[in-house]
């Protein structure tokens, strides 16, 4: 291959992109950039076959289970359970709650943790009262 500019030995062989079967270019597309004076691209005698990596010995697959589940719950539990524990460190203030007439005096985190409690039930009551609606509908079909 030569490296002077321009030489028709720096253009590849064979035929184009756009000039192979199939390959029709739509109504408003780009072209392929024509090659310019200095471009320096392999020819198709020059470009080697890629050869596939060298293959290791498969491991075999190792499944899951209810005990790995189990034991990453448990972690991340715990992870919960320490940040909650910093987070009620932090917020002993004493604070008074009004609830449906009652009055008491409780520590802020508290009651803060039992208002998200309270909430996560009232969640789990609606979406178990789905499930059940769902269950019966599908038995009827």
């Amino acid at each position: 291959m030569t490296h002077a500019r321009g030489d028709a030995a720096d253009r590849p062989t064979g035929p184009a992109h756009h000039d192979l079967p199939g390959s029709e270019v739509p109504e408003g597309a780009l072209e392929p950039a024509k090659l310019r004076a200095g471009d320096v691209r392999p020819g198709a005698e020059e470009v080697a076959p890629v050869r596939p990596a060298p293959s290791r010995p498969a491991s075999p697959k190792i499944k899951r289970t209810r005990v790995s589940g189990t034991w990453v719950a448990v972690i991340a539990g715990l992870v919960v359970l320490v940040v909650l524990l910093v987070f009620i460190l932090q917020n002993l203030d004493s604070v008074t709650v009004h609830f449906f007439g009652a009055e008491g005096s409780l520590p802020l985190a508290i009651a803060m943790l039992f208002s998200a409690i309270g909430g996560a039930a009232l969640v789990a009551l609606i979406g178990g009262a789905r499930i059940m609606q769902l269950r019966k509908q599908a038995r009827r079909r």
